[in-house]
C-alpha cells in the first residue's frame, strides 16, 4: 500500500491522465480513470488542504460528506436527519432554486392568549366556633378565581355588612402548592364536587360561571354537574322575623321613640328682651322633639351682631307648664323637679303661630313654622291657618336734614360739608378750568371807601384768579403811613351783594370795571385802575366777556396808549422787541426774579397812573431790586425807554419783565418793597 499518490494522478480526486512520459488520454471528460487503490487512504492525510466548503455564484456553502474515516461511503442511514432533507431538496434547489417553505405558525406567549382569562369557582368552606353558645360551626361562602396567564388564584369573600368579620380577600394571588415535592394547583386540578385544601383548609367547589365551563370542556374535561350552595345556619336564623310584642293600652314611651324618633316640630319665634337694659328683640328657632316631649330653643345669630356665639339659649329637656301645689315655706329652688311635683307638663297643643309661650323665665312669641311641623297639626289637630306673624320692624321716618345758617366762617361749601358728612371732604374743583387757566391773574389797582380820613389815601391791588374764580388783595406798604401793608385778604370767594348762604353769587371777572365798586365782606372797593394784561385778556375773549366791561378797560387805556404812541413814535418798533426778547432769554438763565413785585412797585410810584416815572426815581428803583441781566442790555432797554423831558416810560420797560416769568418767586417776602417804600 502506498501513502500517497500515484505518479500522474492528479491530486484530489483520485482520477485524472497520467502526468508521466509515454502517451496517455486526454484529460477531456470521460476520459479519466478512478484509481481503486487510493479509496481506502484517509482523506484528511491525503487532502488535508482541501476544504469541506465550496463557492457557488460567489457565496460559501457546506459540502455533505459522502465519506467517512477510512474512506469508507457514508450511507443514507448514517446520515442525520437535517442532513437527509438537506440532500432530498438539493437537487430541487440546483434546478428549480430554493424551496419555498411554509411560514411557521405564529408563537403567542401564555401571558398574551390568556390575558384577563379567569376561571371563576363559587365555594365554601366550615370554620369551628368555639366560644359562642348559640353556634358551633359557621359556613362562609367564596369565590375562587384561577387566572390562566400564570397559572395564580386568589380566594375572596363577599363582604357582609355588620357581619363582624374580616372578609374580603382571604388569600392573596399567587400561585398555590399543591403537595410537599413542589408541584402547584392547576387548572386540570379543578372542578366541580371536589373538596380542594389549601394551606389547611378544606374548600368544596360546587358551581362555575360559563365561561370557566365552557374552558374545561373545550380542554377535554368532563365537568361535574354543580351541586347547592350551603347556607350559614345561624344567618338563616337571624334572617326569621321576630314576635311582634303586645302592645300596652297605655302611653308607652318606648312606642312613642319608635314611632317619631327623628321627628322634630320647628317653630319660629321672638324673644323680646327690650325691657332689660341693652335688651333686644333676638330671633330663635324652638324645637320640640316629638320622641320624648322635650324642648330645646336656639338663637338665631347674625354676622357682626355684637353678640357671643352661643347656639343653644336653653338645652333639651322636659318643660313643666303647671306645678302642683306644694308647701311655700320649704325653699323649693334649691330641689330638683320630679314628675310628681308637676302636673301638666308642655306637649305640642301648647305651641302654635301666634301664640306666646314662657319657658323659663323667658317669653317668646311664635310667629312661623316650617312644613313638617304644618303637616303633623293639620292631621292631627285639624288646624289648616297657618299664616305667619309679621314681626319685622318698620324702618323710622326719615327726618329731613336741615341745614343751620351760615355762620360766616370759611368758604359756604366747605362749612356745607360739616352737614352732610361726619368726616367732611372738600368740594370738588373744575380741573379743567384750573389746567386752563392756570397762572392767569387778572390785577386791578383799587381804593378804599371809607368814611376815616387816614383811609382816603390807601391802595390796594385786587388780583382775580381765573383758575378758581378767588380774589385776593394785597396793600403795598407806605413808609412813615403807620399802617403796616401786607396781605389784606388771602384767597378766597367773595359773594355780592344781596346773595344768601343757600344759593350764593360770586363775583367774576366780567363784574369788575373802571370805577365799579366791589364789596369785600362789608369793605367797599372802587377799582381806579388795571393791568396792561386785563385789557389783553379781554381782548383776546372778547366772546366771553358783557362788552361794557371791554369797552371800560379800553376806554381808560385809550389816553395812555396815545401817550406811548407818541413818546415811542421814534424808535423802531423792531429793535424794541429784538431787544426786550434778549433781555429775557437772559433772564430765564439767572436766578428767579419776583417780576410780580417789580411790577407793583413802578405801579405804586406812578400816583397819577400815567406810566411815566422820573428817571431818578426809575434808576432808583432798579438798582434796589438787582434786574439780574446784563448792564450793557439794561442801560440799552432805558434809552429806549427815555423820553426828552427826563421821564422813563416804565411800561415799555415791564414788557422784558413778564408777570408771570417766574411764579415761583412770588411767594417770596416783601421785606425788599418795605425797603423801596
Amino acid at each position: 500500500m502506498s501513502s500517497g499518490p500515484e505518479p500522474g494522478i492528479r491530486p484530489g480526486t483520485g482520477t485524472g491522465p497520467p502526468i508521466g512520459s509515454g502517451p496517455g488520454l486526454p484529460f477531456l471528460p470521460g476520459c479519466a480513470i478512478k484509481d481503486p487503490t487510493l479509496d481506502f487512504l484517509p482523506t484528511e492525510n491525503i487532502f488535508s488542504s482541501v476544504s469541506d466548503t465550496g463557492l457557488q455564484n460567489g457565496y460559501a456553502f457546506f459540502r455533505l460528506p459522502r465519506e467517512g474515516v477510512g474512506g469508507e461511503t457514508l450511507f443514507e442511514n448514517q446520515l442525520s436527519q437535517d442532513e437527509l432533507d438537506d440532500l432530498c431538496t438539493k437537487g430541487a434547489t440546483l434546478t428549480y432554486g430554493q424551496v419555498k417553505r411554509s411560514a411557521p405558525s405564529r408563537f403567542t406567549p401564555a401571558f398574551v392568549a390568556y390575558d384577563k382569562k379567569v376561571l371563576k369557582f363559587d365555594a365554601y368552606f366550615q370554620e369551628e366556633v368555639p366560644i359562642s353558645a348559640e353556634e358551633h360551626y359557621r359556613i362562609r361562602q367564596v369565590g375562587l378565581y384561577y387566572y390562566l396567564e400564570d397559572d395564580s388564584m386568589c380566594i375572596i369573600e363577599p363582604k357582609v355588612k355588620n357581619s363582624g368579620l374580616l372578609q374580603g380577600k382571604l388569600m392573596k394571588r399567587h400561585r398555590v402548592p399543591k403537595n410537599g415535592p413542589g408541584d402547584y394547583y392547576h387548572w386540570k386540578d379543578l372542578n366541580l364536587g371536589i373538596d380542594l385544601t389549601i394551606y389547611g383548609r378544606t374548600y368544596r367547589l360546587v358551581n362555575c360561571d360559563s365561561f370557566t365551563k365552557v374552558f374545561l370542556e373545550s380542554q377535554g374535561i368532563v365537568v361535574n354537574p354543580p351541586e347547592e350552595l350551603v347556607s350559614d345556619p345561624y344567618t338563616e336564623q337571624r334572617r326569621t322575623p321576630v314576635q311582634k310584642r303586645i302592645v300596652p293600652a297605655g302611653p308607652d314611651p318606648f312606642r312613642q321613640f319608635l314611632t317619631y324618633d327623628t321627628k322634630v316640630l320647628r317653630f319660629y319665634a321672638i324673644w323680646d328682651d327690650t325691657n332689660c337694659a341693652f335688651g333686644d328683640h333676638h330671633p330663635c328657632v324652638i324645637h320640640y322633639f316629638l320622641a320624648d316631649d322635650t324642648v330645646e330653643v336656639r338663637e338665631v345669630h347674625k354676622r357682626n351682631d355684637g353678640r357671643d356665639p352661643f347656639p343653644v339659649l336653653m338645652r333639651r329637656q322636659r318643660l313643666p307648664k303647671i306645678f302642683v301645689d306644694k308647701n311655700k315655706n320649704f325653699p323649693s329652688c334649691v330641689l330638683e323637679i320630679t314628675d310628681h311635683e308637676v302636673q301638666e307638663w308642655y306637649s305640642p297643643k301648647d305651641f302654635g303661630i301666634g301664640k306666646t309661650v314662657t319657658l323659663l323665665g323667658r317669653t317668646y312669641l311664635i310667629y312661623d313654622c316650617d312644613k313638617f311641623t304644618q303637616d303633623f297639626y293639620r292631621e292631627k289637630y285639624g288646624i289648616t291657618d297657618f299664616q305667619p306673624v309679621d314681626v319685622n320692624k318698620k324702618p323710622l321716618e326719615k327726618v329731613p336734614q336741615v341745614i343751620p345758617p351760615y355762620n360766616g366762617f370759611g368758604v359756604p361749601e366747605d362749612s356745607l360739608q360739616n352737614c352732610l358728612s361726619l368726616f367732611p371732604k372738600p368740594p370738588r374743583k373744575d380741573i379743567i378750568k384750573m389746567l386752563e387757566n392756570n397762572l392767569k391773574v387778572l390785577r386791578y389797582q383799587v381804593a378804599l371807601e371809607s368814611p376815616v380820613p387816614e383811609d382816603k389815601n390807601r391802595r390796594f391791588i385786587l388780583s382775580y384768579f381765573l383758575s378758581d374764580d378767588t380774589i385776593g388783595i394785597y396793600e403795598p406798604p407806605v413808609k412813615n403811613s403807620g399802617i403796616p401793608g401786607g396781605k389784606y385778604l388771602k384767597r378766597t370767594k367773595v359773594t355780592k351783594p344781596g346773595s344768601t348762604p343757600e344759593n350764593p353769587i360770586y363775583y367774576e371777572a366780567s363784574d369788575f370795571t373802571i370805577g365799579s365798586t366791589i364789596e369785600v365782606f362789608g369793605h367797599r372797593f372802587v377799582i381806579i385802575d388795571a393791568d396792561e394784561y386785563v385789557l389783553n385778556y379781554l381782548e383776546r375773549n372778547a366772546e366771553s366777556f358783557p362788552a361794557a366791561t371791554v369797552q371800560s378797560i379800553r376806554d381808560h387805556f385809550l389816553p395812555r396808549k396815545v401817550v406811548v404812541e407818541t413818546t415811542s413814535s421814534g424808535i423802531p418798533k423792531k429793535d424794541l422787541d429784538d431787544l426786550i426778547v434778549e433781555v429775557q432769554k437772559e433772564l430765564m438763565l439767572q436766578q428767579p426774579f419776583n417780576t410780580r413785585q417789580f411790577h407793583e412797585t413802578f405801579h405804586h410810584f406812578d400816583k397819577e397812573g400815567s406810566g411815566f416815572l422820573d428817571k431818578a426815581t426809575f434808576l432808583n428803583i432798579c438798582d434796589r431790586f438787582n434786574v439780574p441781566t446784563s448792564t450793557i442790555l439794561l442801560k440799552k432797554l432805558i434809552d429806549y425807554c427815555s423820553c426828552d423831558n427826563n421821564k422813563v416810560n416804565y411800561r415799555d420797560f415791564l414788557l422784558a419783565f413778564p408777570s408771570n416769568l417766574f411764579p415761583e418767586a412770588e411767594g417770596q417776602d416783601q421785606q425788599l418793597n418795605s425797603q423801596l417804600t
